[in-house]
This record gives structure tokens, C-alpha cells and sequence, in this order.
């Protein structure tokens, strides 16, 4: 990834040369714009499978395009087909995870925000191996 020059040290220097720094930054974005729709989704009514599939679509689109640019430096869009599918297996991963936090009695926001840590690390190891992995 290329930087600013004239940030040769300090807090922005690191983030920009740290692949996982860069994911986290943009993983939270990513992640408080898909978690608050589907809050919002469930405050509507809608059922928790289906407040997380549409929040999950509308960050997949958000996301394939931040992700490969800033975090992988790869913004071929074939491999939109490869970040749809470990977005599916992230989303059935999601879905199985806030089942366990509704039968351990949490509600179903609670339950979606357990789901968010071991979803991250799931799709950064997903993005960095399968999506955008640079075949030498």
C-alpha cells in the first residue's frame, strides 16, 4: 500500500504499513455500518437470519471495494465471485453463532455482537488466503 511521504513515523505511518491494522480500521467501519442495520432491521421486526443477510449483502458491497484497495491493494473485481463466497460461509458461521447466544438466553442484539470478533478474524484469514491471495 502506498503512503503519504512525509508520514515517515507515528500512529498513521504504522496503520498504513500493518496489513491487520489497516483491516481492523476499515473492518469497523465496515462493521458499525452493517451492525447498525441489523439493529435497525430487528427493531423493525424482521427475524435475525434475515436482519443479518441483508445487513451482510449491503456490507459485502460496501466492503469488497475498501477491503481489496486498502487493506490487500487488489481491486480486481473478478474476484468478487471468491468475497461472495467466504461471505457465505462467514453469514451461515454468523447465523450459527447467534443461535448459541439466543439459546444461552441472550437477546437477539446481544447475540449479534458476540457473532462480530469471531466473524473478523474469520474473514481476515478468509480475504488474506482465498479472496485476494496473490499466487507468485
Amino acid at each position: 500500500m502506498r503512503y503519504p511521504q512525509n508520514w515517515d513515523s507515528g500512529p498513521l505511518h504504522d496503520v498504513y504499513r500493518s496489513r491487520v491494522a489497516r483491516f481492523i480500521v476499515v473492518g469497523m467501519l465496515n462493521t458499525a455500518f452493517s451492525y447498525s442495520l441489523y439493529a435497525l432491521l430487528i427493531f423493525l421486526g424482521l427475524h435475525y437470519a434475515l436482519a443479518n443477510l441483508l445487513a451482510l449483502i449491503a456490507g459485502i458491497l460496501f466492503s469488497f471495494r475498501t477491503q481489496g484497495a486498502w487493506v490487500f491493494n487488489n481491486t480486481q473485481v473478478t474476484l468478487l465471485w471468491r468475497f461472495v463466497l467466504a461471505w457465505a460461509v462467514i453469514y451461515l458461521f454468523n447465523i450459527g453463532v447467534i443461535r448459541s447466544g439466543l439459546a444461552f438466553g441472550f437477546n437477539a442484539y446481544i447475540a449479534g455482537a458476540l457473532a462480530v470478533p469471531p466473524s473478523a478474524v474469520l474473514s481476515y484469514l478468509a480475504q488474506r488466503y482465498f479472496v485476494f491471495h496473490r499466487r507468485n
